[in-house]
């Protein structure tokens, strides 16, 4: 373990992920040797953006977004027709669902393992109680937060082939911390098919790189948060990689005084109280730096990094609320980074 302390303003620590190679490259004046194919919609409640390097067209990028609203359909929690929603309104009842939807659910269940369940996505009951999105979002009162906590616990999804079951009364599925994940490294499986071999994947900040950039390594830029100005405080230069990071500025707001971000604890249902800001992780599936982005703020520095020391091909970065910053072994090794 490395750690470093930035001497920077309080309001401005490291976080998500902003900056990536296309802006960074148009910024310096370099060229492509092709035009790169570019659309962006909004989907999965954040701005979704796919940029072709080589290989592909405007129909391979149309394909990819009707895939990504496809799995929309299936995995939210709040669209009332998908799997998930089907899977929480049957009151313990088995559910037939798509082969999709019940891979993603054994990540979760495995996450939730990884983790001693800090990371559970039955955690529907609490965070339906937090109103992150609302114009003037407030704490939830303390008797509900308690009336939710005893229908979590990932332990009661039954997941037998396809067919799923909620065994614990009043249990909701929400798939918030590791669905962007899976649903990006799906999209670069068909991006693959299609013939494309250089791209960027960007699920509002799930950010994964197909191939390189005309031989070079795509460059990531890591901004401090809570800016206006995307002000990049590193950058780390990855290939065939996915960079996720998960953050206490992503969503939160005051109440009374009180700072309460949407990364909740769910043996307490209100928000993780450690000292961190933010966690990054670089990893081969997206679905891994999702699930362990989370995993690993949830357990805080020491242990979230034994965790991914234990792990083969996955770095991480964590950014404290002081400005310390502590990474696994493999970065500036196996993954250069570069400081501004």
């Amino acid at each position: 373990m490395k750690t470093i302390h930035f001497h920077i303003k309080t309001a401005l620590l490291i976080a998500c992920i902003l900056c990536y190679a296309p802006g960074c490259a148009a910024a310096r004046g370099q060229a492509y040797a092709n035009a790169p194919l570019t659309k962006e919609d909004f989907m999965l409640n954040t701005i979704v953006q796919i940029t072709l390097y080589d290989g592909g067209s405007q129909a391979t990028l149309d394909g990819a977004f009707a895939l990504c609203k496809a799995y929309e359909d299936k995995l939210s929690r709040t669209i009332d027709t998908s799997e998930i929603s089907k899977i929480n309104a049957a009151n313990g009842k088995p559910v037939t669902v798509s082969p999709e939807t019940a891979e993603v659910l054994r990540y979760g269940k495995a996450y939730g393992d990884k983790s001693g369940g800090m990371f559970d996505i039955t955690i529907g009951g609490e965070s339906s109680l937090w109103k992150f999105d609302q114009t003037e979002p407030h704490k939830p009162d303390d008797a509900d937060i308690q009336k939710a906590l005893p229908s979590v616990g990932y332990q009661g999804l039954m997941i037998d082939g396809d067919i799923v079951t909620l065994l614990k009364p009043g249990a909701q599925i929400d798939l918030g911390a590791i669905a962007k994940g899976y649903i990006a490294d799906r999209l670069k499986d068909y991006l693959v098919q299609n013939g494309v071999r250089s791209a960027i994947i960007d699920l509002g900040g799930n950010i994964l790189t197909m191939g390189d950039k005309n031989g070079a390594p795509f460059r990531i830029g890591v901004r401090k948060p809570f800016t206006e100005d995307k002000e990049v405080s590193l950058v780390l230069e990855v290939k065939e990689k996915s960079v996720v990071t998960s953050g206490i500025y992503e969503r939160y707001f005051y109440d009374q005084g009180a700072f309460y971000h949407h990364i909740l604890d769910p043996r307490t249902g209100y928000p993780v109280a450690n000292d961190l800001a933010s966690v990054t992780i670089v990893s081969n599936l997206s679905v891994d730096g999702d699930g362990l982005s989370t995993t690993c703020f949830c357990l805080g520095k020491e242990k979230g990094l034994a965790l991914i020391e234990s792990l083969p091909d996955v770095e991480a970065i964590f950014l404290d609320k002081k400005g310390n910053l502590s990474y696994s072994s493999g970065i500036g090794t196996k993954i250069k980074m570069e400081y501004n």
